[in-house]
């Protein structure tokens, strides 16, 4: 997996690689030259090109002088401009003055006016000002530095566009929380040092970060091995999904039990029990309110039904007695509990009933809560001491709020220090969704993903995660595994709908149209292009016309 930092993490690894050999100064050398290398790839590695590079007081902006060193070696037309004046003391700085790369100091440059005109004639900007050591959520950026970025950001909107380079994270963001100061840059790409910051990672950082590269400065690798945060990619993860062998038959791959529906939403249960037909299951069971099972019936014919009992067409405690019953006759390999149950009293008790009936009966091997189940729980003090079964949690923001008695805004600026802390105290897998969406276990390890789609931001996406992740505990993954695979196969259909429907028109049915598609990255040996290398068109070809990948 590609490791994850936090600035206090980073700095540990500093020392590691000090006290293996490396000097402090070797470090900021490897630094500056991978953000050359990058800079000038940026810029077409064409001589001549004007790279103007901001350099604050710090280490990042040492990073900044080391690099428009190297630029100028290359070929470019590098222009240094400080923040603050560097003492002469300091040796890089003196290095530096030994080339022949013109600069000035903001201190020089009282309106602003010889900025504006670097910024015009820039073909690259590279932000060397604060990196990992500014902490914009403990002090609101102001004087000559916002001034700076104000500029910087104008400059980054004109035509012709210069490519804006953040050095280890952008200006303005905070590298452990991802919190971006309103003046925060705005990067085309960030050449972050050693291991990507997590702040990177989360929103809004994320938007602010562009492409995120991170280039080996020295820290030697056992170093790293302990991290306990990661970004989901592909690659790390096909080895976690099971062989499909030819000779199978629909046992070997389980069967997931999905309790699901109410008169107000039984589309979240046909998305829901959809969405784990598609993930590779053997057998989709869908138990829900009987009242409703006609809106079912015909829209899902793949699955197996089990009626339950209801209370005004939502869930309740006969009906909870009765799916302990199916699940303790059928076994199932995994339970999903919440989409489209709505939130009554009824409903509280059927979430009340179930989980105090879990370890009474041989049933399912781990249970996936989403939706008003959550919110179901929220009420239910100490939950988690309830049963003992293995469990994975779906919630968004404002779920995780209810469970944690928090507020929404509170767990967007903490997503991931809120993630983990909960799966810990409820010994659960806890999958945090949103741009970003994290997945932390109940060991304290994490995993990321880079990803924010605004069409996922529209009601049944979420269920249609749900019925992914169930599908795939039911196939034999590792909960921390099945979530993660989940997120990715859902993101990555995300972006087939978006390319082809664009955000805006898209709904959460779309996403079972590409789900196939995206499922099949995780087969051995098959490498699907995306849709849009086939024209755009769902049936693959220019038209729509069908297009047989096998």
């Amino acid at each position: 997996m590609s490791k994850l930092v936090t600035v206090a993490q980073m700095r540990i690894l500093e020392q590691a690689a000090i006290a293996a050999g490396v000097t402090e100064d070797q470090l900021m050398e490897e630094a500056g030259i991978a953000a050359a290398q990058e800079s000038w790839m940026a810029v077409g590695a064409i001589e001549q090109r004007g790279i103007l590079l901001l350099v604050g007081p710090g280490n990042n902006g040492t990073d900044g002088l080391i690099a428009a060193t190297h630029l100028s070696q290359y070929g470019a037309s590098p222009y240094v401009y400080l923040l603050r004046r560097r003492s002469d003391n300091d040796p890089k700085w003196r290095s530096f003055l030994e080339t022949d790369i013109p600069w000035t100091c903001v201190e020089d440059d009282p309106t602003f006016e010889h900025l504006e005109s670097l910024l015009q004639d820039a073909s690259a900007i590279v932000d060397a000002l604060l990196g990992i050591g500014g902490a914009p959520q403990e002090r609101p950026i102001d004087g000559p530095l916002a001034e700076v970025l104000r500029r910087v950001n104008s400059a980054h909107n004109r035509i012709p566009q210069p490519q804006v380079i953040a050095l280890d994270v952008p200006t303005g963001v905070d590298a452990d929380s991802g919190y971006t100061d309103p003046l925060a840059i705005d990067a085309d790409l960030t050449v972050t040092f050693g291991f990507a910051k997590i702040g990177l990672y989360l929103v809004p950082g994320r938007s602010n970060a562009g492409r995120v590269v991170p280039v080996e400065i020295g820290i030697p690798p056992e170093a790293s091995v302990d991290l306990p945060f990661e970004e989901i990619r592909l690659r790390d993860l096909k080895g976690a999904m099971p062989e499909r062998p030819d000779d199978s038959n629909k046992g070997t791959f389980g069967t997931v039990e999905i309790a699901a529906g109410s008169k107000h939403y039984p589309g979240a249960a046909r998305l829901a029990a959809e969405a784990a037909a598609r993930s590779g299951v053997g057998l989709v069971r869908l138990a829900s309110p009987e009242a409703i099972q006609s809106l079912l019936v015909a829209g899902i014919p793949d699955v197996v039904h089990d009626p339950l009992p209801s209370t005004d067409k939502a869930l309740d405690s006969d009906a909870a007695r009765e799916l302990l019953r199916i699940l303790d006759t059928y076994r199932p390999e995994a339970l999903l509990v919440g989409p489209g149950i709505s939130l009554t009293e009824d409903t509280r008790a059927f979430t009340k009933h179930l989980i105090t009936g879990l370890d009474s009966i041989d049933g399912p091997k781990v249970v996936v809560f989403d939706a008003d189940a959550l919110n179901a729980l929220a009420d239910e003090p100490e939950w988690w001491c309830r049963f003992s079964l293995p469990r994975v949690l779906t919630p968004h923001p404002g779920e995780m709020a209810r469970l944690t008695k928090m507020s929404a805004d509170e767990i967007q600026k903490n997503r991931l220090a809120c993630a983990a802390e909960y799966a810990v105290l409820t010994n659960s897998i806890t999958v945090l969704k949103g741009a970003g969406t994290v997945i932390a276990a109940p060991d304290g390890h994490a995993r990321l993903s880079e990803t924010a789609n605004s069409m996922l931001a529209t009601a049944g996406t979420g269920d249609v995660l749900a019925g992914l992740l169930v599908g795939l505990l039911a196939q034999g993954l590792e909960p921390y595994d099945a979530a993660s695979v989940a997120v990715y196969i859902h993101s990555d259909a995300a972006r087939r709908v978006r390319e082809t429907h664009g955000s805006a028109a898209s709904i959460a049915q779309d996403l079972l149209v590409t789900l196939p598609e995206s499922r099949r990255l995780f087969e051995t040996g098959n490498t699907p292009l995306p849709l849009s290398d086939f024209g755009g068109m769902p049936g693959g070809m220019p038209g729509g016309m069908p297009l047989d990948l096998n």
